[in-house]
């Protein structure tokens, strides 16, 4: 793989007015590579940026070669800005931070080699120590304590935005909504096992304010359900609405017909099935059991269809 392609490490910074901290990281990224004798790129995303975020990167690819830019003609979120990133590298091992300056570039070497060396997919970041207030670093180990137990996936910083992937990692996986973080989910999902973990430099935030509030956290939990349903059953969702729909229907119907016989041969008061609370309560769980089934059945039509309903990764061909 070195052999065909010459470049080592792709850093891919997604970025939205960060105008102040863009000289500085690229500096920083600069001097790293060049004490370490990496061949690079890097990669500004630039997310819509309403200041001159944009000229800055331009001004850094006139003085060097190995910076490239992407702008969006509006923002779209910081997962399209990787989507659009990782389908554009050509490097080897792939590195991703904000361009905050709250990720340390020093860090690279170090994960290059986890990946490299170490056999390594993933190795994700963890900031042990946080710079941030309270009412954010809190709800982040909620958040990440929770994923663990989801996932399966033992990182304690899931959403740290130092990561290093194998390219093949980055090549085969799909980034949408607001997915990126659970990017050890999706690659998990597809098959890439060995995730790992990496204690890294916090940096104080040193230019401007942060771009993310609080519901991004309320988002992230959302999230979290809805990547797991896709990653479990997204192929298949006939076993999940399926599942469910045959089992209130049969509660349904197994009260309904506890009902009809205690009607005939029991309660001989000669009141109607219709005037018990559990008669109710029994065809409400058959239609429930139907719409269900119904909804696995139509997620298994529209999956027929899918583009993708095919799509396989295969990791060697002899």
């Amino acid at each position: 793989m070195d052999e065909v392609n010459k470049i080592q490490i792709s850093v891919v910074v997604p970025l939205y007015n960060e105008e102040e901290s863009l000289p500085e990281l690229h500096d920083w990224i600069v001097r790293v590579m060049n004490a370490n004798n990496f061949t690079y790129e890097i990669m500004f995303i630039n997310d819509g940026s309403t200041d001159n975020s944009w000229a800055v990167v331009e001004e850094l690819k006139a003085k060097n070669p190995n910076v490239r830019g992407i702008k969006f003609q509006r923002n779209y979120g910081k997962s399209a800005a990787l989507h659009v990133g990782f389908e554009a590298i050509k490097g080897n091992v792939v590195i991703t931070m904000d361009a905050d300056l709250q990720d340390s570039p020093d860090e690279i070497p170090e994960l290059y080699k986890m990946i490299k060396e170490d056999g390594f997919d993933l190795v994700s970041g963890w900031k042990k120590k946080r710079y941030d207030p309270l009412s954010k670093t809190i709800p982040t180990k909620i958040y990440n304590g929770v994923n663990r137990m989801i996932s399966g996936i033992k990182l304690h910083d899931m959403n740290c935005g130092l990561k290093a992937y194998r390219s093949d990692v980055v090549k085969s996986i799909e980034i949408f909504g607001e997915m990126h973080r659970y990017i050890p989910v999706i690659a998990k999902a597809a098959g890439f096992q060995k995730i790992g973990e990496k204690v890294v430099q916090h940096q104080e935030r040193k230019y401007g304010k942060s771009k993310f509030g609080m519901e991004r956290f309320i988002n992230g939990f959302l999230d979290m359900f809805t990547i797991t349903f896709i990653t479990r059953f997204g192929k298949k969702p006939m076993h999940f609405f399926g599942l469910i729909g045959t089992m209130f229907f049969i509660i349904g119907f197994l009260a309904a017909l506890w009902l009809g016989i205690d009607k005939l041969f029991i309660d001989t008061s000669g009141r109607l099935i219709a005037e018990r609370p559990e008669f109710f309560i029994s065809l409400t769980c058959m239609i429930i059991g139907v719409q269900l089934f119904m909804a696995g059945f139509l997620g298994e039509l529209i999956g027929r269809s899918s583009a993708t309903r095919n799509q396989y990764l295969i990791e060697k061909e002899i």
